[in-house]
């Protein structure tokens, strides 16, 4: 995010896009309920409907996967009636006269034929926004998980500085992470490409400064993104595998294909709370211990570094994980003798700028401090680019919409999308074990449109059978205009009716993010 959590309840407009964010990011969603309760505007473009829809302004209605041609239009409509920040474009940007050719072309009316929404709901939209200041766009994985993902990122970014709402409280470009710790993961080095603070892994200094710091050899090579781990297991490249905290056997798309790459696995080793449906597989498990057990750092969406304290002993048999890693490492031969988690922290805090004045006796001290910090008497830095962007001037990217890897066609008709719900988290192997939170949703189902429904003769309530190109499925069905017609939507984390064994595999060429949210499906009774 570039913004604070705080800075939400200061903006005069929203602009959502791919994120139901009072079910998957509730205090957030509950601050932005607030701010409309005090008069903010909402913009939000979602192919479900959801409780947020409700509250709109306008409300977009598009055909999932069409997220840069409805982009594209806002920003056209925004320059064609000169509603843009031409001063802060001009003094704090570059590429925009590349941009504002692509866009000429995306007029409102060829918008609604790309996206299914209508011409004058684009330039509402457009106008709304661009009146907005400050103007907050948030986003989440509606957005990323497309083989369009990072041009979708790059497009609100586009749109965000072309009306100068970057670098302001209330404003900004805001990715809202799906899980408590995905931004510190990510700024710890746990990516392909990067070290900690993302130094890339190819530039030679970079490799310098860590292997002094770590006093070993590194590798200029890039690493292995989990989404080319499978295909690479599958044909024998990869032999061993060892995963902590992840269930891919769940939340991987196409699962038929992750199981084969299971089975060709030399050795596996999962490192988990519960006997996950990966961890079922595992040559070995290793017990690790709950967030409550254990003492440590998390980074959240915001970038705020929180401070988390150990409330229990570990259950006998269980250890934190830094333990078990550590051990694990002496056992190969690099001897890592780390006293406490605060050792390891000031080890990241040396080699990190953003992290180089934070401490856990700041955070013990109740300092709340968002990334970077890059002095022991830094406040931190909870807005982003105020005055200037990292890299000087900011850039904008001329980008075209391009259709997704899978559309509809006669043999499969309907558009599947999935996501989370409210009641259950992520692949449910905390939430599922809640008797309360399982009684609310216990069993799968999918969201069909009535029209849809009549015309396959199904009926709400009826059992149903799911195909794709990878798999079927079977689970109930509830008949509602939640979705558009045309389009299912299932959760993705009951086991017993996996919608990941539906899923694409086809990934955006950049992130490597796989396309969860758009695949080709049909539906029939069960």
């Amino acid at each position: 995010m570039t913004n604070s959590i705080e800075c939400v309840e200061k903006a005069e407009v929203f602009l959502i896009a791919g994120s139901n964010t009072t079910d998957n990011h509730p205090i957030i969603g509950h601050g932005v309920r607030r701010a409309i309760a005090k008069g903010a505007k909402l913009i939000i473009f979602e192919p479900r409907q959801i409780y947020l829809t409700s509250l709109a302004t306008v409300w977009g209605r598009m055909r999932p996967g069409t997220d840069v041609a409805w982009i594209n239009g806002l920003m056209h409509v925004i320059i064609k009636e000169n509603l843009q920040d031409a001063e802060f474009v001009a003094k704090r940007t570059e590429g925009f006269e590349e941009v504002k050719a692509v866009v000429e072309k995306y007029t409102p009316e060829r918008v609604e034929e790309l996206t299914g929404v209508a011409a004058e709901d684009i330039v509402a939209a457009a106008r709304l926004y661009a009146s907005g200041k400050p103007a907050s766009i948030l986003y989440s994985m509606g957005i990323t998980q497309h083989t369009s993902g990072t041009d979708n990122v790059k497009s609100l970014a586009n749109l965000a500085m072309l009306c100068g709402n970057m670098g302001v409280e209330g404003g900004g470009v805001n990715p809202l992470r799906g899980q408590n710790n995905v931004q510190g993961a990510c700024d710890m080095g746990g990516l392909p490409n990067v070290y900690p603070g993302y130094a890339k892994v190819t530039i030679e200094d970079a490799k310098g400064k860590f292997e002094k710091a770590w006093s070993t050899e590194l590798s200029s090579e890039l690493g292995v993104p989990l989404t080319e781990i499978i295909p690479k297991a599958a044909k024998g490249e990869i032999k061993a595998l060892y995963i902590m905290g992840e269930n891919p056997l769940l939340s991987d798309p196409d699962l038929t294909h992750v199981r084969e790459a299971f089975d060709k696995l030399d050795f596996l080793v999962v490192q988990d709370l519960f006997l996950t449906e990966t961890a079922k597989v595992a040559d070995v498990v290793l017990p690790a211990s709950s967030y409550v057990e254990r003492r440590g750092t998390v980074t959240n969406t915001e970038r705020r570094v929180q401070l988390m304290e150990k409330v229990i002993d570990p259950l006998p048999g269980t250890r934190p994980d830094w333990q078990i890693i550590c051990d694990i490492a002496t056992r190969m031969g690099y001897q890592w003798s780390y006293d406490s988690e605060s050792d390891i922290f000031d080890e990241l805090a040396a080699v990190t700028p953003q992290y180089a004045g934070i401490s856990y006796a700041r955070l013990e001290a109740g300092e709340q401090l968002c990334w970077p910090v890059p002095t022991k008497d830094h406040p931190g830095t909870p807005v982003l680019h105020i005055g200037q962007f990292s890299r000087g001037l900011g850039l904008f990217h001329a980008i075209e919409h391009r259709d997704p890897a899978e559309m509809p066609d006669a043999d499969f008709p309907l558009i599947l999308t999935t996501g989370r719900i409210l009641e259950h988290f992520h692949t449910g192997t905390m939430t599922r074990k809640s008797k309360g939170l399982d009684a609310l949703v216990p069993r799968p189902y999918c969201e069909l449109n009535w029209v849809d429904a009549e015309n396959l003769s199904i009926e709400d309530g009826d059992r149903v059978r799911v195909e794709s190109r990878r798999g079927a499925i079977e689970l109930e069905v509830r008949v509602q205009d939640r979705v558009d017609e045309g389009v299912l939507f299932i959760p993705f984390h009951f086991w017993e009716a996996a919608a990941n064994e539906l899923t694409n595999t086809a990934l955006d060429p950049i992130a490597k993010i796989p396309e969860l949210k758009v695949c080709s499906a049909r539906i029939s009774k069960a």
